[in-house]
């Protein structure tokens, strides 16, 4: 099939303020426990329900983060990145990189309730102007004896 897969990716900064269950996720990755392939990055591997983050609802699960309150967690191993964290203070800022998935399906096929890429336009205005044909048409012949 020729589905191609494209990323929006969008950077945001977030802050949050530490809650009785800390900033309310779990975080995976690190240059010792590569999440992703060649990439050291800290992500976002779960969000905890009530908690700072599910609250604030912008941090997503899979979401990369960049930074705590301005320092960059490149090259962290990530027990460094789990301490980095616990000692952000109360209120923390967050630099995080949305990774969203756009699909796009196969050319020619489109999805049940998606347009068919054909304006509306090139669709009404020719069936009014038939309709607007048949319509003359009926009153003239109708009137004929």
């Amino acid at each position: 099939m020729n589905t191609r897969a494209d990323y929006l990716v969008t950077e945001e900064e977030i802050y949050l303020t530490r809650g009785p269950s800390g900033l309310g996720f779990n975080i995976v990755g690190g240059t010792d426990q590569q999440y992703i392939s060649n990439d050291s990055g800290i992500y976002v591997s779960s969000i905890k329900e009530n908690g700072a983050a599910a609250r604030d609802g912008r941090l997503q699960e899979g979401d990369k983060i960049l930074s705590v309150n301005g320092q960059d967690l490149k090259n962290l191993l990530h027990q460094d990145a789990v301490n980095l964290f616990r000692n952000a203070g109360y209120a923390v800022s967050l630099r995080v990189q949305h990774k969203l998935q756009v699909q796009n399906g196969p050319l020619g096929h489109r999805g049940e309730g998606e347009p068919s890429g054909i304006p509306t336009v090139m669709v009404v205005l020719p069936l009014l102007a038939l309709t607007m044909v048949a319509a003359w048409a009926f009153v003239r012949y109708r009137r004929q004896p």
